[in-house]
Protein backbone atom coordinates (compact mmCIF):
# COMPACT_ATOMS: atom_id res chain seq x y z
CA UNK A 1 0.00 0.00 0.00
CA UNK A 2 2.87 2.40 0.82
CA UNK A 3 4.50 1.52 -2.51
CA UNK A 4 1.22 2.36 -4.23
CA UNK A 5 1.11 5.79 -2.54
CA UNK A 6 4.72 6.47 -3.48
CA UNK A 7 4.05 5.60 -7.13
CA UNK A 8 0.96 7.84 -7.20
CA UNK A 9 2.62 10.97 -5.74
CA UNK A 10 3.90 12.51 -9.04
CA UNK A 11 0.39 12.47 -10.54
CA UNK A 12 -1.30 14.15 -7.55
CA UNK A 13 -2.03 17.82 -7.01
CA UNK A 14 0.53 19.63 -4.80
CA UNK A 15 -1.82 19.75 -1.80
CA UNK A 16 -2.60 16.04 -2.12
CA UNK A 17 1.13 15.31 -2.41
CA UNK A 18 1.63 16.89 1.01
CA UNK A 19 -0.97 14.53 2.44
CA UNK A 20 0.75 11.57 0.79
CA UNK A 21 4.16 12.56 2.13
CA UNK A 22 2.67 12.95 5.60
CA UNK A 23 1.30 9.41 5.36
CA UNK A 24 4.61 7.99 4.16
CA UNK A 25 6.56 9.77 6.89
CA UNK A 26 4.53 8.17 9.70
CA UNK A 27 1.86 5.72 8.49
CA UNK A 28 1.01 4.51 12.00
CA UNK A 29 0.17 8.01 13.18
CA UNK A 30 -1.74 8.75 9.97
CA UNK A 31 -3.96 5.71 10.56
CA UNK A 32 -4.88 6.92 14.06
CA UNK A 33 -5.17 10.72 13.80
CA UNK A 34 -8.50 12.46 13.11
CA UNK A 35 -8.98 14.26 9.80
CA UNK A 36 -8.67 17.71 11.41
CA UNK A 37 -5.23 16.85 12.80
CA UNK A 38 -4.11 15.34 9.49
CA UNK A 39 -5.22 18.47 7.64
CA UNK A 40 -3.33 20.72 10.07
CA UNK A 41 -0.12 18.71 9.82
CA UNK A 42 -0.22 18.65 6.01
CA UNK A 43 -1.31 22.32 5.82
CA UNK A 44 -4.35 21.46 3.70
CA UNK A 45 -8.12 21.47 4.12
CA UNK A 46 -10.05 18.47 5.44
CA UNK A 47 -11.69 17.82 2.01
CA UNK A 48 -8.18 17.62 0.51
CA UNK A 49 -7.32 14.75 2.85
CA UNK A 50 -10.39 12.86 1.64
CA UNK A 51 -9.61 13.68 -2.02
CA UNK A 52 -6.11 12.27 -1.56
CA UNK A 53 -7.55 8.97 -0.31
CA UNK A 54 -9.81 8.73 -3.35
CA UNK A 55 -7.06 9.80 -5.75
CA UNK A 56 -4.93 6.83 -4.73
CA UNK A 57 -7.82 4.40 -5.25
CA UNK A 58 -9.73 4.14 -1.97
CA UNK A 59 -13.34 4.89 -1.12
CA UNK A 60 -12.59 7.64 1.39
CA UNK A 61 -10.63 8.39 4.54
CA UNK A 62 -12.22 5.64 6.65
CA UNK A 63 -11.54 3.00 3.99
CA UNK A 64 -7.98 4.28 3.51
CA UNK A 65 -7.15 4.31 7.24
CA UNK A 66 -8.66 0.86 7.82
CA UNK A 67 -6.55 -0.71 5.07
CA UNK A 68 -3.46 1.27 6.02
CA UNK A 69 -3.74 -0.03 9.58
CA UNK A 70 -4.12 -3.58 8.29
CA UNK A 71 -1.02 -3.25 6.14
CA UNK A 72 1.06 -1.83 9.00
CA UNK A 73 -0.10 -4.23 11.71
CA UNK A 74 0.21 -7.41 9.70
CA UNK A 75 3.34 -6.57 7.75
CA UNK A 76 2.07 -7.87 4.42
CA UNK A 77 5.13 -8.84 2.36
CA UNK A 78 5.63 -6.87 -0.84
CA UNK A 79 8.19 -9.19 -2.49
CA UNK A 80 6.99 -12.19 -4.43
CA UNK A 81 9.25 -15.16 -3.68
CA UNK A 82 9.70 -17.07 -6.93
CA UNK A 83 10.21 -20.81 -6.85
CA UNK A 84 13.53 -22.07 -8.20
CA UNK A 85 14.52 -25.31 -9.90
CA UNK A 86 16.79 -26.33 -7.02
CA UNK A 87 14.20 -25.64 -4.29
CA UNK A 88 13.45 -28.48 -1.92
CA UNK A 89 9.83 -29.55 -1.44
CA UNK A 90 9.73 -27.75 1.90
CA UNK A 91 10.92 -24.52 0.24
CA UNK A 92 8.31 -24.83 -2.49
CA UNK A 93 5.56 -25.34 0.09
CA UNK A 94 6.59 -22.29 2.09
CA UNK A 95 6.96 -20.04 -0.95
CA UNK A 96 3.63 -21.02 -2.53
CA UNK A 97 1.74 -20.63 0.76
CA UNK A 98 3.47 -17.35 1.66
CA UNK A 99 2.80 -15.88 -1.78
CA UNK A 100 -0.86 -16.84 -1.59
CA UNK A 101 -1.38 -15.47 1.91
CA UNK A 102 0.43 -12.24 0.99
CA UNK A 103 -1.73 -11.77 -2.11
CA UNK A 104 -4.93 -12.34 -0.15
CA UNK A 105 -3.96 -9.88 2.62
CA UNK A 106 -2.82 -7.32 0.05
CA UNK A 107 -6.17 -7.61 -1.71
CA UNK A 108 -8.09 -7.26 1.54
CA UNK A 109 -6.18 -4.08 2.40
CA UNK A 110 -6.39 -2.48 -1.06
CA UNK A 111 -9.62 -3.65 -2.70
CA UNK A 112 -12.33 -1.10 -3.44
CA UNK A 113 -15.42 -1.91 -1.38
CA UNK A 114 -17.49 0.48 -3.50
CA UNK A 115 -16.62 -1.42 -6.70
CA UNK A 116 -17.52 -4.70 -5.02
CA UNK A 117 -20.81 -3.21 -3.80
CA UNK A 118 -21.71 -2.00 -7.29
CA UNK A 119 -20.91 -5.43 -8.73
CA UNK A 120 -23.12 -7.18 -6.16
CA UNK A 121 -25.97 -4.72 -6.83
CA UNK A 122 -25.74 -5.36 -10.58
CA UNK A 123 -25.77 -9.14 -10.04
CA UNK A 124 -28.74 -8.97 -7.66
CA UNK A 125 -30.69 -6.83 -10.12
CA UNK A 126 -29.98 -9.33 -12.91
CA UNK A 127 -31.05 -12.19 -10.64
CA UNK A 128 -34.32 -10.53 -9.66
CA UNK A 129 -35.18 -9.83 -13.29
CA UNK A 130 -34.26 -13.35 -14.38
CA UNK A 131 -31.58 -11.97 -16.72
CA UNK A 132 -28.45 -13.72 -17.99
CA UNK A 133 -25.19 -13.73 -15.99
CA UNK A 134 -22.53 -15.36 -18.20
CA UNK A 135 -18.88 -15.79 -17.19
CA UNK A 136 -16.10 -15.32 -19.76
CA UNK A 137 -12.51 -16.51 -19.35
CA UNK A 138 -9.76 -17.94 -21.57
CA UNK A 139 -7.17 -20.55 -20.65
CA UNK A 140 -6.52 -20.63 -16.91
CA UNK A 141 -9.16 -17.95 -16.42
CA UNK A 142 -11.62 -20.15 -18.28
CA UNK A 143 -11.43 -22.62 -15.39
CA UNK A 144 -12.17 -19.77 -12.97
CA UNK A 145 -15.16 -18.80 -15.12
CA UNK A 146 -16.50 -22.36 -14.84
CA UNK A 147 -16.09 -22.20 -11.06
CA UNK A 148 -18.06 -18.94 -11.02
CA UNK A 149 -20.84 -20.48 -13.06
CA UNK A 150 -20.97 -23.46 -10.68
CA UNK A 151 -21.27 -21.22 -7.62
CA UNK A 152 -23.93 -18.92 -9.07
CA UNK A 153 -26.21 -21.51 -10.65
CA UNK A 154 -26.60 -23.11 -7.22
CA UNK A 155 -28.12 -19.81 -6.10
CA UNK A 156 -30.76 -19.96 -8.81
CA UNK A 157 -28.96 -17.45 -11.05
CA UNK A 158 -29.42 -17.84 -14.82
CA UNK A 159 -25.73 -18.32 -15.57
CA UNK A 160 -23.39 -19.93 -18.11
CA UNK A 161 -19.61 -20.04 -18.66
CA UNK A 162 -17.69 -19.81 -21.92
CA UNK A 163 -13.97 -20.22 -22.55
CA UNK A 164 -14.14 -20.32 -26.35
CA UNK A 165 -13.70 -16.95 -28.06
CA UNK A 166 -16.34 -17.63 -30.70
CA UNK A 167 -18.91 -18.65 -28.11
CA UNK A 168 -18.11 -15.57 -26.04
CA UNK A 169 -18.74 -13.28 -28.99
CA UNK A 170 -21.97 -15.11 -29.84
CA UNK A 171 -23.17 -14.90 -26.25
CA UNK A 172 -22.24 -11.21 -25.98
CA UNK A 173 -24.14 -10.53 -29.20
CA UNK A 174 -27.46 -11.66 -27.67
CA UNK A 175 -27.03 -9.88 -24.32
CA UNK A 176 -29.34 -6.97 -23.59
CA UNK A 177 -29.82 -4.28 -20.91
CA UNK A 178 -30.34 -5.95 -17.55
CA UNK A 179 -27.94 -8.81 -18.33
CA UNK A 180 -24.65 -8.88 -16.43
CA UNK A 181 -21.44 -10.47 -17.72
CA UNK A 182 -18.36 -11.26 -15.60
CA UNK A 183 -15.07 -11.30 -17.52
CA UNK A 184 -12.03 -12.89 -15.84
CA UNK A 185 -8.50 -12.32 -17.12
CA UNK A 186 -5.08 -12.45 -15.49
CA UNK A 187 -3.32 -10.16 -17.98
CA UNK A 188 -6.32 -8.09 -19.06
CA UNK A 189 -4.95 -8.11 -22.60
CA UNK A 190 -6.62 -11.12 -24.24
CA UNK A 191 -8.14 -10.03 -27.55
CA UNK A 192 -11.08 -12.45 -27.45
CA UNK A 193 -12.16 -11.20 -24.03
CA UNK A 194 -11.77 -7.57 -25.05
CA UNK A 195 -13.93 -8.16 -28.14
CA UNK A 196 -16.65 -9.95 -26.16
CA UNK A 197 -16.62 -7.29 -23.43
CA UNK A 198 -16.97 -4.48 -25.98
CA UNK A 199 -19.89 -6.22 -27.71
CA UNK A 200 -21.69 -6.89 -24.42
CA UNK A 201 -21.26 -3.28 -23.34
CA UNK A 202 -22.52 -1.92 -26.67
CA UNK A 203 -25.61 -4.10 -26.29
CA UNK A 204 -26.36 -2.53 -22.92
CA UNK A 205 -25.28 -5.36 -20.62
CA UNK A 206 -23.43 -4.51 -17.40
CA UNK A 207 -19.82 -5.65 -17.66
CA UNK A 208 -17.85 -6.65 -14.54
CA UNK A 209 -14.16 -7.30 -15.16
CA UNK A 210 -11.84 -9.14 -12.76
CA UNK A 211 -8.35 -8.30 -13.93
CA UNK A 212 -5.13 -6.36 -13.32
CA UNK A 213 -5.22 -2.60 -12.84
CA UNK A 214 -3.94 -0.55 -15.75
CA UNK A 215 -4.78 -3.21 -18.33
CA UNK A 216 -6.97 -2.52 -21.39
CA UNK A 217 -9.71 -4.76 -20.00
CA UNK A 218 -9.73 -2.86 -16.70
CA UNK A 219 -10.95 0.26 -18.47
CA UNK A 220 -13.26 -1.60 -20.86
CA UNK A 221 -15.79 -2.77 -18.24
CA UNK A 222 -18.39 -0.83 -16.31
CA UNK A 223 -17.12 -2.20 -12.98
CA UNK A 224 -13.48 -3.15 -12.39
CA UNK A 225 -12.60 -5.52 -9.55
CA UNK A 226 -8.83 -5.23 -9.41
CA UNK A 227 -6.84 -8.44 -9.06
CA UNK A 228 -3.26 -7.20 -8.70
CA UNK A 229 -0.40 -9.47 -7.69
CA UNK A 230 3.38 -9.66 -8.30
CA UNK A 231 3.26 -13.03 -10.03
CA UNK A 232 5.38 -13.48 -13.15
CA UNK A 233 4.68 -15.60 -16.23
CA UNK A 234 8.18 -16.82 -17.05
CA UNK A 235 9.05 -19.40 -14.38
CA UNK A 236 5.88 -21.36 -13.70
CA UNK A 237 2.20 -21.46 -14.53
CA UNK A 238 -0.02 -18.99 -12.64
CA UNK A 239 -0.97 -20.03 -9.11
CA UNK A 240 -1.63 -16.93 -7.03
CA UNK A 241 -3.64 -15.24 -9.79
CA UNK A 242 -6.05 -18.16 -10.09
CA UNK A 243 -6.59 -18.34 -6.33
CA UNK A 244 -7.08 -14.57 -6.14
CA UNK A 245 -9.70 -14.68 -8.90
CA UNK A 246 -11.47 -17.58 -7.17
CA UNK A 247 -11.52 -15.66 -3.91
CA UNK A 248 -13.05 -12.58 -5.57
CA UNK A 249 -15.79 -14.75 -7.06
CA UNK A 250 -16.33 -16.33 -3.63
CA UNK A 251 -16.87 -12.84 -2.19
CA UNK A 252 -19.37 -12.01 -4.94
CA UNK A 253 -21.24 -15.31 -4.52
CA UNK A 254 -21.39 -14.96 -0.73
CA UNK A 255 -22.65 -11.38 -0.91
CA UNK A 256 -25.26 -12.29 -3.54
CA UNK A 257 -26.44 -15.26 -1.45
CA UNK A 258 -26.86 -13.01 1.58
CA UNK A 259 -28.88 -10.52 -0.46
CA UNK A 260 -31.12 -13.26 -1.86
CA UNK A 261 -31.79 -14.45 1.68
CA UNK A 262 -32.12 -17.79 3.41
CA UNK A 263 -35.90 -17.92 2.94
CA UNK A 264 -35.41 -18.30 -0.80
CA UNK A 265 -32.16 -20.23 -0.83
CA UNK A 266 -32.65 -22.83 1.89
CA UNK A 267 -35.49 -24.75 0.13
CA UNK A 268 -33.51 -24.67 -3.14
CA UNK A 269 -30.28 -25.94 -1.58
CA UNK A 270 -32.16 -28.50 0.51
CA UNK A 271 -33.83 -29.96 -2.58
CA UNK A 272 -30.49 -30.05 -4.35
CA UNK A 273 -28.83 -31.96 -1.50
CA UNK A 274 -31.75 -34.39 -1.33
CA UNK A 275 -31.62 -35.08 -5.06
CA UNK A 276 -27.88 -35.72 -4.87
CA UNK A 277 -28.16 -38.40 -2.20
CA UNK A 278 -28.60 -41.14 -4.79
CA UNK A 279 -25.24 -40.16 -6.31
CA UNK A 280 -23.31 -41.07 -3.14
CA UNK A 281 -22.41 -44.25 -1.35
CA UNK A 282 -23.99 -44.55 2.09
Amino acid sequence: MLDRITASLPSLAPAEQRVGKLCLSDPRAFAKLPVSELADRAHVSKPTVVRFCRSVGYDGLADFKRKLAGTINEGVPFIHRSVDADDKIGDVMVKVIDNTVAAFLKYRNEASTSAMDRAVNALIEAYRQGRQVPFFGVGNSGIVAQDGQHKFFRLGVNTTAYSDGHMQVMCASVLRPGDCVIVVSNSGRTRDLMDACDIARKNGATTIVITASGSPLASAGHIHLNADHPEGFDKYSPMVSRLLHLMIIDILATAVALRIGSTTLQPLLSDMRQNLRSKRYT
